[in-house]
């Protein structure tokens, strides 16, 4: 049966591209990690497939087994780790929960793990394109999985069609447990992102009217972008303009789910250029987690999810995560 083991499906949308769809699907992922779920990404941008990069791992190859394709794999799930009483006392002050969330898993689909060369310009038609669509929701073997995020292309093409007729086949839009209703894994619906600027909220106006008409429902609308977050210090500033998406979801009735600053951490996280001093160097245990670079510099060589934790813009998605979970999973999360 197309996606064994997928739970849940959420497309990530907008009619404009340039607006950060992969690094929002990134984020979001990263996020739901974080509260416990274990998370597939679907990357069906087909002629631009940037997430093999995002994740850093452009050099992973896709294994055929019996099942079918298996994704690759970003970070292994971990178990609750107990905390100390000094860390138990950090998050009393901070105002955080008394308990400790484990960390799912995180896999990567995406037509840049089978090209032979990272440079290859795909130039493929329509029919190809619906194709390997169709091949990427039936072929790819996930495994348990809680969520699955689609980061799709800019527009309202051929794989836009390709995927909304084919998940429309392979997925249930009624609202309950796959496991014990139908079988069928739950398409949630869509997150859409935009950027402050009218030329691109007007685009994703488009897009709210796609899922209208595909009856994909609208789970909430992310303005990406909107300020610039300082490095040093957190404090966001309006370079250029805030508050379009939000007047957009308020005008076309879709929920706003919040606004995302330029993070600088994060541009430096996924371009790999996070360099810690000496004195950062080593974890708890005293082992060294980096990688002695010419110059004397370290770069640090955590797992992505672990690196993402230090950025100013996990809050918000963590935020997010848990707006989506309560929405999906019809539970009470505490913020």
């Amino acid at each position: 049966m197309p996606l064994t083991g997928v739970k849940n499906i959420i497309l990530v949308l907008s009619g404009k591209g340039g607006v950060g769809k992969s690094s929002v699907t990134l984020q979001l992922a990263l996020a739901l990690s974080l509260q416990g779920k274990s998370v597939g990404i679907l990357d069906i941008d087909l002629t631009g497939p940037s997430m093999p990069r995002l994740v850093g791992r452009e050099d992973a190859k896709i294994t055929q087994t019996p099942d079918g394709w298996l994704p690759v794999l970003v970070h292994e799930a971990e178990p609750p780790r107990e905390t100390t009483d000094d860390e138990h006392e950090d998050r009393e002050a901070q105002g955080q929960g008394q308990g400790q969330t484990g960390r799912g898993s995180l896999r990567c689909m995406s037509l840049g793990f089978l090209l032979r060369d990272r440079g290859d310009a795909v130039i493929w038609r329509g029919p190809k394109k619906t194709a390997m669509i169709r091949q990427f929701l039936t072929d790819v073997y996930w495994g348990e999985t809680d969520y699955l995020l689609v980061d799709t292309p800019p527009g309202t093409s051929d794989e836009h069609i390709a995927l909304a007729e084919q998940l429309l086949t392979v997925a249930t839009t009624t609202r309950g447990s796959p496991s014990s209703t139908t079988g069928l894994p739950f398409l949630a619906g869509a997150v859409l992102v935009t950027t402050p600027q009218a030329i691109a909220t007007s685009d994703v106006r488009k897009e709210i009217n796609f899922c209208v008409k595909t009856r994909i429902p609208a789970l909430g609308v992310i303005e990406n972008m909107s300020g610039y977050t300082c490095p040093c210090c957190g404090e966001v500033t309006n370079l250029f303009s805030s508050g379009g998406g939000q007047i957009m979801a308020q005008e076309t009735g879709v929920p706003f789910l919040g606004s995302v600053p330029v993070d600088v951490k994060f541009g430096e996280l996924v371009e790999g250029k996070m360099v810690v001093d000496d004195e950062d160097s080593e974890d708890e245990n005293g082992n060294n987690e980096h990688t002695q670079l010419q110059g004397g510099e370290q770069v640090d060589s955590r797992p992505l999810v672990e690196r993402y934790q230090d950025c100013w813009s996990l809050p918000r998605f963590e935020a997010f995560a848990k707006t989506l979970l309560s929405k999906i999973e019809g539970t009470e999360t505490s913020s």
